[in-house]
């Protein structure tokens, strides 16, 4: 197998960092012990974008020194001074100790920045030369032509076969998107007998963009009003507020940053007029110049304003200088910047064969399963067959944070439930790109009249009236699970705000079970970091007898399978095998011989101890002979009360990140989230409810072919 890779360009601008991201994306999901590297990091050496972002990201285990080889300054006078030798055999050196630290270490070679007339335009190459690693090339195809970029696919051929450098792929970036199909065709066609891969990225519109932080940063600008933080909106003009505001407000344009002196409060007032009206683009940030600070009248007006939208900053210089300055400022893909990172990880992920990609530069069967290697699935799965997935909770921030990210990694379909224009202000207060989720107020929508009849007959023979139905389609629980009935959504997820029985109820009522399912279940799934573990049920069912525990393991060997999880299911209880007696270990010894008789093909143990389920040294003595001691990957607890305390006090004491609770057993899915979820949590549970849609949609073919 291979066990290192480096990344490489010979052109400015390449936008390697996106590649070596989507790279990284995909290998920290098959190996637990990965590494990053950076021979030649820029100036002084003390710190480096790329590496802060990879190293947060995947939480890699190194320190900076580790994965730094040598700094700009440093390479450059070894080389000015002839002594490339000794830069080359430093570089070996530090990358040969953060080696064998790693199971597989990532290369990210130098920026190609105009850096010194010391380098040679080809050192980047010549260093993975020395590293001996297979090599990702990168080029940029931003304004080229195809010949032109078939040329400079030819150059970086010969420069690789003159120094004898494995060249595992070539991908081109930045091409203009309305030509990438184009450009791909023609380019395959001519290179199609070329022994290394192929992959080409399109221009994202407005990545290169500085956002306001960068800019108030870069110019190191003063505080004066509205938020200092959540400043990641990308700025797509600079634009100069010298016209009277009548004339002014008619050249503004979505994103701009509006820079004027420091005296002009009736710019002040037009830009927040512009902000509060639905007729006018609303502008990222406005920047006072010349030293001038408005006076107490404005400042007094400006904080009586709650929640204020556009941050206001001040600085020295004039205005002119002001806005040269900003207007060169480049934006860079920083650890914090979510929104970035997740479109760049979306763009890459959806032009590039990933799954091709990855067993060529891993060719090995992954052994372990991490957190990110779940998602990771999850994400691919759910995007082999894009579903519709209905939030109630539309108007909650982390209910539209997890929506940015799932519409730009394009994961789901969405639809968010609340008001509209209470929805779209809050996304953008909070600097969100929502534009392409579908939004529906449940008191105004043409869909009211249809779900109050069908909630009207649906459960009118238990007392349901018009008027109870005309009242509870104004709940989003309702609406939204009369969405998935009626198949305008194919599933849901909610409790972010609301409580479970709030959000299931529903399900209960109008979803129902699927036939032959006798109850209603959850699992959690436990994400450790080597493996994932299927805990149920610990959210639905308070005291399940004998055969709602059996129903209960089989459904949670179902949703184990679904999730390529292998489910080997121990019962479990406070005794393990024959050693304990009473009424509480026969229901579990009853339970397992109700699912063998049910299921004769299911893996299944019980009454077993925890401590007996998962460690096979405690398993082999408390029950030598068992198939599940000690490999359990499904823990069936005995009540509500042990199942949810004992998710919890894992998740809290092992840092194991919970995903759920995933029903099991509706006709289509419904899940329930935390009241304390996090955006990782909403983001993660609305990717099982699409695949658990799908399994629905596969079901239902089955069923049509029978």
């Amino acid at each position: 197998m291979a066990d290192s890779l480096y990344i490489a360009n010979l052109e400015k601008d390449s936008g390697k960092l996106v590649v070596t991201l989507g790279v990284m994306e995909i290998l920290s999901r098959r190996i637990s012990r990965i590494g990053f590297f950076r021979p030649i990091i820029p100036g002084d050496g003390k710190g480096d974008n790329d590496i802060e972002l990879i190293r947060k990201r995947y939480n890699i285990g190194l320190r900076f020194d580790e994965m730094a080889g040598v700094s700009h300054e440093l390479a450059r006078t070894m080389i000015a001074e002839g002594e490339e030798l000794l830069l080359f055999r430093e570089i070996v050196r530090k990358y040969s100790e953060v080696r064998k630290k790693c199971d597989f270490l990532l290369c990210e070679g130098p920026n190609i920045v105009s850096m010194s007339e010391a380098f040679d335009y080809d050192i980047s190459i010549r260093i993975a030369r020395e590293l001996g690693t297979p090599t990702l090339h990168v080029t940029n195809g931003r304004n080229h032509t195809v010949a032109e970029i078939e040329e400079d696919i030819a150059v970086a051929e010969r420069i690789y076969e003159q120094y004898q450098c494995p060249l595992l792929a070539i991908f081109v970036n930045r091409i203009d998107p309305d030509l990438l199909g184009s450009a791909e065709a023609e380019i395959r066609r001519n290179l199609w007998n070329k022994p290394y891969r192929l992959g080409f990225l399109p221009e994202m519109t407005g990545f290169s963009m500085p956002t306001m932080e960068e800019i108030i940063e870069a110019l190191d600008a003063r505080h004066f009003s509205g938020p200092t933080t959540g400043l990641q909106r990308e700025v797509h003009s600079i634009k100069v507020a010298a016209m009277s505001p009548v004339n002014y407000i008619d050249f503004l344009e979505e994103n701009d940053l509006i820079v004027t002196p420091g005296d002009r409060p009736d710019i002040i007032f037009a830009t927040l007029g512009a902000i509060a009206s639905r007729n006018y683009p609303s502008p990222a940030g406005l920047i006072l110049s010349g030293g001038m600070v408005p006076g107490p009248s404005m400042v007094r007006l400006l904080d009586g304003i709650d929640d204020l939208a556009l941050p206001i900053y001040l600085v020295s210089p004039d205005t002119y200088t002001v806005a040269q300055l900003a207007g060169e400022i480049k934006g860079i893909l920083r650890p914090h910047y979510e929104q970035k990172i997740n479109r760049a990880l979306g763009v890459f992920e959806n032009h590039i064969d990933t799954t091709g990609l990855e067993q060529q530069v891993i060719e090995t069967t992954a052994t372990t399963m991490s957190p990110l290697m779940f998602e990771y699935s999850l994400f691919q799965r759910a995007r082999a067959d894009r579903k519709h997935i209905v939030l109630p909770e539309g108007e909650e921030d982390r209910i539209l944070q997890a929506a940015e990210i799932l519409r730009s990694r394009e994961v789901v379909d969405l639809t968010l439930l609340g008001d509209e224009k209470v929805i779209r202000s809050r996304a953008a207060t909070l600097g969100l790109k929502v534009q392409d989720v579908t939004i529906i107020d449940p008191t105004t929508s043409p869909l009211r009249e249809e779900f109050i009849e069908t909630l009207y007959e649906l459960r009118r023979h238990k007392g349901v009236t018009r008027d109870y139905a005309n009242d509870a389609i104004n709940d989003v629980s309702y609406f939204g699970t009369l969405m998935v009935h009626t198949g305008r959504a194919d599933g849901m997820v909610s409790g972010a705000v609301h409580t479970t029985q709030h959000t299931v109820l529903p399900a209960f009522q109008i979803i129902r079970t699927r036939p032959g399912v006798q109850v209603v279940s959850s699992v959690f799934f436990m994400c450790f970091e080597t493996r994932i573990l299927v805990y149920g049920d610990c959210a639905v069912n308070p005291n399940p007898n004998s055969e709602e525990l059996a129903e209960i393991a089989i459904r949670s060997a179902e949703t184990a399978a679904m999730f390529n999880i292998d489910p080997v299911i121990a019962m479990l209880s406070y005794s393990s095998g024959t050693s304990g007696q009473g009424e509480d270990v026969e229901r579990v010894r009853q339970a397992v011989q109700l699912a063998r008789q049910r299921c004769p093909e299911l893996v299944i143990d019980g009454p077993i101890q925890y401590d007996a389920a998962i460690d096979l040294s405690v398993g082999t003595q408390k029950m030598p002979k068992s198939q599940v001691a000690g490999r359990a990957t499904v823990f069936i607890f005995p009540d509500l009360n042990t199942g949810n305390n004992t998710y919890k006090a894992v998740q809290r004491s092992s840092g194991a990140v919970a995903i759920g609770p995933i029903l099991q057993g509706l006709n289509r899915p419904v899940n329930d989230l935390s009241r304390g979820c996090l955006v990782a949590d909403i983001v993660n549970t609305v990717a099982i409810t699409a695949v658990q849609a799908q399994a629905v949609t596969v079901q239902c073919a089955k069923s049509q072919g029978a």
